[in-house]
């Protein structure tokens, strides 16, 4: 019998919902909670994955409709083509690796609750992607907001934890509103069926085009991190679970990348301001995310900023992409357009890998703080070495995946340098610059974050009592870091499933898409290949190594340069460590330093720190807080306290509405 792909990933949405329902109901047991929670999570992300695969291998488009009552008109629109996916294997994927690493990180603390909310927000995520309705689309996309809300808040004892929750909830509900007036503006011309909407974008005129254009880069791109709409995501990241944390980074921001994609293709032909834009806005998360990243004491808040980065990475992608549509230079624009969907892919994979690395080191040692580390490779290898897969993928290293798909877009920049566009000149110059400066600042913080976490000694005496994690928690991260390399070695043959997703952004024939998207396997398998021989020779070599002088080896202390008794005090600090670069770009930074230098002859002591607070944090959005919270201050005199002027507001408001619409 032949299934419908759709109605495999219905069953996976009703098996998601169903399941986050019953954990709540499953009693006082938090066991039988969790192994419901978890299945459900496992079972509704498999029957999506693999559907999504089936739908990105053969360029299917599909589309279900389901008799709904009002608001929908149209019934219930859900469909699957390959752009959706890009976005939805990885969505299912880390969905349901986080789902068993979690329950084994929650353990005991897990309330029922916190598994309806995970799998909650894994449906309304898959929501997102399969909506070809306005109305379901918004309302998916408010179910995601809450559901992270909740799992944010999930240590809700902690003032940090509250804080973050309120700032996220806060800052995708302006994000929301952008986007109602977006799609109110679109609809008023048709239905809300995204069919319609591409339609009616396609004959509004330019200056409305570009209105909506900023309308959704804001929309979304509060949503997926860009700068300066950020400041969310270093607070909510850390506050969340560390499973939680893999899947709000690995994927959930990344479904502002597809609205901006999905909405972007129904405003008609892009303007040429649009793509440089993006290139500007890519470029500056980038660059920005990078060294905020670096000056970070948190390995959780690090690694925030991080995502802050590669979304930046994502957006030069995107900004070459739109480029090159608009300046008619198919090659270019397939390029960018791949690069950055591919990017969407692999930071998935290797974002989740790191967090729950971080979950990991957190479980283990009790703290993210860095100088409170140190020697962890000893007591837990195999966080270890999945961490160290992780941050080379991170930093782009061939032959792991987080270097494919900057490749794609390096090409995307070199492809514009040599075109007769000037303008695209300069945006391919832009590109190379940014993503050479994004490269090498984060080799400098991941050797600085793998280097104090795992190597020298332990600082603390609970990082020298850290434990592996159990195999729950390893087996998804082990997943995952075969998945860097897979994906990265085999990336040759990866190329052409992008070629359909690719279309659908460019609205080209597969055939188009496929022909700028294959000049990049030639070099790509080359390079690829010769990292891969080169890896494996080094393995070898010390393969040989260790079996010729493993037996005859001694084990002695370390040439401490004189000193007889080294203390974990005389390494190198997370702020000393990454302090050549933070004083090379202190005028953005503004790092605060407290110094107490020592005093007298037999000093007692002295102290260092450093403190980097975000910069539009500090210095747009502070100062805008203030001024709004004083403002507001002053309708203090309506707050009486009394129920019956409360009634009387309430009557007064339906009164006027009454009174506008006879009018």
């Amino acid at each position: 019998m032949n299934v419908n792909p759709m109605q495999l990933t219905l069953a996976g949405l009703v098996v998601l919902m169903l399941s986050g329902g019953a954990s709540v109901l499953a009693g006082r047991s938090a066991a039988s909670s969790a192994r419901l929670g978890v299945f459900g999570a496992v079972a509704g992300c498999a029957l999506g994955f693999f559907p999504a695969v089936g739908a990105l291998a053969g360029g299917l488009s599909l589309s279900v409709r389901i008799p709904w009552p009002l608001p929908l008109e149209r019934g219930l629109e859900l469909g699957l083509d390959p752009l959706s996916a890009v976005f939805l294997v990885p969505m299912t994927l880390l969905g349901a690796l986080c789902a068993v690493y979690g329950a084994a990180y929650l353990g005991k603390g897990a309330g029922r609750a916190s598994w309806f909310h995970y799998n909650t927000l894994v449906a309304s995520m898959m929501a997102v992607v399969l909506a070809r309705d306005a109305v379901v689309f918004l309302v998916a996309w408010e179910t995601m907001a809450l559901s992270s809300f909740f799992l944010v808040i999930h240590e809700h004892g902690r003032a940090q934890a509250r804080r973050a929750a309120w700032l996220y909830m806060v800052a995708t509900h302006l994000g929301t509103a952008f986007l109602l007036a977006m799609f109110a503006i679109l609809s008023t011309r048709g239905s809300a069926g995204f069919d319609a909407l591409a339609r009616a974008g396609a004959a509004l005129p330019a200056p409305l085009a570009a209105v909506l254009f900023v309308f959704a880069l804001v929309g979304f791109g509060t949503k997926a991190g860009f700068m300066p709409f950020h400041v969310w995501l270093p607070e909510a990241h850390p506050a969340a679970p560390s499973h939680v944390s893999a899947l709000m980074s690995g994927i959930m921001i990344k479904t502002g990348i597809y609205g901006l994609l999905r909405v972007l293709g129904f405003l008609g032909a892009p303007a040429p301001w649009w793509g440089g834009f993006l290139l500007a806005v890519g470029v500056t998360s980038g660059v920005l995310g990078v060294l905020f990243a670096l000056a970070q004491h948190d390995l959780k808040r690090l690694l925030a900023y991080h995502s802050v980065e590669n979304i930046g990475i994502i957006a030069i992608g995107l900004g070459l992409g739109y480029l090159g549509l608009a300046q008619g230079l198919p090659a270019v624009a397939a390029l960018g357009f791949a690069g950055a969907l591919l990017h969407v892919v692999n930071h998935a994979v290797f974002k989740g890998l790191l967090f729950l690395g971080a979950g990991a080191v957190l479980h283990g040692a009790g703290t993210g703080e860095l100088d409170r580390l140190g020697g962890l490779l000893k007591r837990m290898p195999g966080t270890g070495a999945a961490f160290l897969v992780g941050a080379a993928a991170i930093c782009g290293l061939p032959p792991l995946n987080g270097f494919v798909s900057e490749f794609l877009i390096y090409l995307a920049a070199f492809r514009g340098v040599v075109s007769p566009s000037a303008a695209v000149v300069v945006a391919g110059l832009s590109g190379l610059a940014g993503l050479a400066l994004i490269g090498g600042l984060a080799a400098a913080c991941f050797t600085k974050a793998f280097g104090v976490v795992f190597l020298g000694e332990p600082r603390t005496e609970r990082a020298a009592a850290a434990h592996e994690a159990g195999p729950a928690m390893r087996w998804p991260m082990a997943a995952l870091a075969c998945l860097c390399g897979a994906i990265g070695v085999f990336s040759p043959a990866v190329l052409p499933l992008l070629a359909p997703a690719v279309a659908v952004v460019m609205k080209d024939t597969p055939e188009a898409a496929t022909a700028g998207v294959a000049a990049a396997a030639t070099p790509l398998t080359w390079i690829v290949t010769a990292a891969a021989v080169l890896a494996l020779l080094v393995a070898a070599l010390y393969a040989l190594r260790f079996r010729l002088l493993g037996a005859r080896a001694r084990h002695a202390v370390t040439w401490d340069c004189g000193y007889a008794a080294p203390t974990p005090r005389m390494q190198y600090t997370a702020s000393s460590f990454a302090q050549p670069l933070t004083d090379l770009f202190a005028p953005l930074l503004r790092t605060r330093r407290e110094h107490v230098p020592p005093k007298g002859i037999f000093p007692a002591g002295t102290a260092f720190s450093t403190e980097t607070d975000d910069l539009f944090q500090r210095n747009l959005y502070a100062p805008l807080f203030r001024m709004t919270g004083a403002a507001l201050a002053w309708f203090r005199w309506a707050q009486q306290g009394r129920v019956q002027l409360y009634v009387l507001y309430i009557a007064l408001t339906l009164l006027a509405l009454l009174l506008f619409c006879f009018e």
